[in-house]
């Protein structure tokens, strides 16, 4: 009897239907606003704290003069007369720095600005 019970029991119990997931159109939308949501959240964050990361809050409070580069005259003799009490190559870098220049070498006529901490 256990042979015909065991035999019974494979017949009646059915196979279990496989199905596939389906989303419905609201279903996509739900399932695409919840993934783009933190992708939104980081890059909100990340555009207001950019702002902190940049040159600070502080504005920068440099009073220069100008001085016009006569003939054959260089950055290290305008730097000895100017600042004769600074180190010349501290004056020629921050004269470069703060005109922007490609290199120490300047031209006749060519007016250049002078931190005013360096005027004696």
């Amino acid at each position: 009897m256990s042979t015909i019970a065991i035999a019974d029991m494979q017949q009646t119990a059915a196979p279990v239907p496989r199905t596939r997931l389906r989303l419905t159109r609201r279903g996509r939308v739900v399932f695409t606003t919840l993934a783009a949501v933190p992708v939104l959240l980081c890059v909100g964050i990340a555009m207001l704290n950019g702002g902190q990361a940049s040159a600070g809050d502080r504005a920068a409070n440099v009073h220069f003069d100008t001085v016009t580069i006569q003939p054959g005259e260089t950055l290290w003799q305008v730097a000895e007369d100017t600042a004769p009490n600074s180190d010349p190559r501290d004056f020629i870098q921050d004269v470069v720095s703060l005109n922007a220049l490609n290199g120490s070498a300047v031209q006749a006529g060519q007016e250049i600005s002078i931190p005013t901490q360096y005027e004696h």
